[in-house]
């Protein structure tokens, strides 16, 4: 390839950039670049500026830069501005261009100071400038500022991840030389994603700043924390500088000097400094595309036949013809409804041999986490005879009762059915993230229309979150109706169940006319029904009549009818 083919090269890539960024693939394409990373007031923004030659950036206290700025440096005859977004308008102004930066940060991400990692493209042509793209990221941050997200923190990190952990991006790692290296934000995560430091570029800034009898020599020599493609000492301006518009020329100027008259930097003077950053970045930049291009070619070929073949498909119609995307459009979201209902209902094509999913994950929630849930439901049987016991002994009052009140019976009742409450709402909330899942899985056939994939999902999320509410409602109401009314009448009442068959033992032996028989085992005087694991047993109650003879009975109506015939025989004897 000739020297005026590698030229071409960033003037590419930069196309290929803008054409991403109109359809709203940035971030998912591994294009070669550099993104600029530091921690806030690292002293990105000058480095950037100092390139340019121009004050065009946002500047103040906090985050200033909230989305990615896609800065495009070409080399021409003639210095302007354009963003991408307003294509043809010609900023000749840099003020205006920071505006711009400003006004259009806002209308993405709110004036909160919030953070979105939808990227602004800015081209800026001028003669000072070599061919370079850089994509300046927020500055990492600890605290949030006036009504910022309290995880912006994290919100920043993830957007900075969205771009770094591409292999073909390039790090330009910006540190302040003022404070220590091992504490830098920048290498921290250049660390994290390129632990080998081969795509990392370190930059040390405000070197200009470091106290008196201290210098940055080791680093700068690429000996304290090496990098595979080292590090550029630069100087900035000052704040003061900036505030009193000193003129960039004369910055740099004053920075070549630095580095002349400087007893630790002199020998490094030649490999120092903004002018020679830019000349490196640019080289390495060009080197790095040119060594990625083949593989991103291909993988570009690759999907252009895909679309390619989706295009054949609607060639029977007028290319003026709106019923072409139409039909495109509704195949589409006809094709999602069909994937998801084989998800959930299950399939014969495409089984996931690997793992369970959609439908079959929600059968083992109903079939084996719910009961599982409901069976580790905590159960401490001497605790329940505690509250039993209480229970009973404050719905008597002052009176000494003789048989167990109902009122007592229902209210531990009722504690043990609202326990099932929370493992009810776990179940629905495990099947509702299933089905979450199982749309984002189903949606991947849209990804080459990032717009449509982002609304479907939406709608449909959406649509499962408002019945997720009813279900819960229903739920909630089922266990209400289970609380309202408890009929111990039922077939299933085991303590019903008991007194039945007893009672008709007890008949069988009175005909029998074995009275002492009836008598059960004298000292039994457990008074309360006793609940245990969701049944009821009906223990004995013995009563004193008279002091001469003792009667057993379980309360039931026979029972009672049955006493109370055996008391008149009794008068009559």
């Amino acid at each position: 390839m000739g020297n005026r083919g590698m030229e071409d090269l960033i003037p590419l890539v930069n196309r290929m950039q803008d054409a991403f960024s109109a359809i709203g693939q940035n971030a998912n394409l591994d294009l070669p670049q550099i993104a600029v990373v530091g921690g806030q007031s690292a002293g990105k923004s000058s480095v950037l500026e100092n390139f340019v030659g121009k004050d065009f950036l946002p500047r103040g206290s906090g985050i200033v830069t909230r989305r990615p700025l896609v800065l495009q440096l070409m080399n021409a005859p003639t210095e302007y501005a354009e963003f991408l977004h307003c294509k043809g308008k010609k900023f000749t102004d840099f003020d205006e261009v920071r505006q711009e930066i400003e006004a259009e940060t806002d209308r993405i991400t709110g004036a909160n100071k919030g953070i979105s990692p939808v990227p602004i493209n800015l081209r800026v042509y001028s003669p000072h400038v070599l061919n370079l793209t850089l994509v300046d990221l927020p500055g990492m941050t600890k605290v949030p500022v006036g009504d910022q997200p309290a995880d912006i923190e994290t919100q920043i990190r993830d957007m900075l991840l969205q771009f770094v952990t591409k292999d073909n991006c390039l790090m330009l790692a910006v540190s302040p030389a003022n404070s220590d290296l091992a504490n830098s934000d920048a290498l921290k995560i250049a660390k994290e994603v390129d632990p080998q430091g081969m795509r990392t570029i370190g930059v040390i800034t405000k070197l200009d700043l470091m106290d008196e009898g201290t210098d940055a020599k080791d680093i700068l020599e690429n000996k304290l924390l090496p990098l595979r493609r080292g590090y550029i000492g630069v100087v900035n301006r000052s704040q003061k500088d900036i505030d009193g518009r000193k003129d960039i020329t004369a910055a740099l100027g004053a920075e070549r000097k630095f580095f002349l008259s400087h007893p630790s930097y002199r020998h490094l003077a030649d490999r120092m400094g903004t002018a020679y950053l830019q000349k490196i970045l640019n080289q390495q930049l060009t080197n790095h595309i040119r060594d990625t291009l083949p593989a991103l070619r291909a993988k570009l070929q690759s999907q252009l036949l895909s679309i390619e073949k989706e295009v054949e498909e609607y060639k029977n119609f007028r290319p003026d013809d709106p019923s072409r995307k139409t039909k495109a459009l509704l195949q589409m979201v006809q094709q999602f409804s069909v994937d998801f209902e084989k998800c959930i209902e299950g399939s014969g094509d495409q089984i996931d041999t690997a793992e369970l999913s959609g439908g079959a994950k929600i059968n083992r929630i109903f079939h084996e986490r719910f009961p599982f849930e409901l069976v580790k439901m905590e159960f401490d049987e001497k605790e329940l005879r505690k509250e039993i016991s209480y229970a009973i002994k404050n719905i008597h009052g002052i009176r000494t009762g003789l048989f167990t009140p109902d009122m007592a019976f229902e209210t531990i009742v009722k504690r043990q059915i609202g326990k099932i409450k929370e493992p009810c709402t776990k179940c629905v909330d495990m099947v509702m993230s299933e089905l979450v899942n199982t749309v984002r899985q189903c949606t991947k056939k849209l990804a080459q229309y990032p717009m449509l994939r982002e609304e479907m999902e939406r709608i449909v999320t959406q649509h499962i979150r408002d019945r997720e509410s009813h279900t819960k409602g229903q739920v909630l109401l089922l266990i209400e109706i289970e609380l309202s009314y408890m009929n111990t009448n039922h077939e299933d009442f085991i303590g019903f169940a008991n007194a039945q068959q007893r009672i008709n033992q007890m008949n069988k032996k009175k005909a029998a006319g074995n009275q002492d028989e009836i008598m059960p085992e004298r000292g039994v005087n457990d008074r309360f029904k006793v609940i245990r694991k969701g049944w009821l047993t009906i223990n004995n109650i013995s009563i004193m009549k008279g002091g001469a003879k003792e009667y057993w009975f379980v309360l039931t109506a026979e029972s009672l009818s049955w006493y109370k015939d055996d008391e008149e025989k009794e008068e009559e004897r």
